[in-house]
């Protein structure tokens, strides 16, 4: 019902802070079917924050951030790449 409410507007920008945090994988996957239709077939940018290398697949680009900076950008990624990028900031 969120995101019904978020989206009826049809704003600017959707706002998504862990969109998938407390939902079992399957309606997470809906949403996040959802979020990228938004964007690919209504023309509305999603920013979403998540620790989630899967969300995360599902975006255009994915900004890592360590200590409040940019520290890269990868473009379309996989959640394998998301997954592995992140592994290596504990490093």
């Amino acid at each position: 019902m969120a995101i019904a409410r978020a989206l009826i507007t049809r704003p600017d920008v959707v706002f998504a802070d862990e969109p998938t945090g407390a939902l079992d994988i399957s309606t997470g996957r809906t949403v996040l079917e959802l979020l990228r239709e938004i964007v690919d077939d209504v023309g509305q940018t999603v920013l979403m924050v998540t620790h989630d290398p899967v969300a995360a697949s599902f975006a255009d680009a994915v900004l890592l951030l360590a200590d409040g900076r940019v520290i890269d950008v990868l473009h379309r990624p996989s959640a394998e790449t998301v997954a592995t990028r992140l592994a290596g900031l504990g490093a």
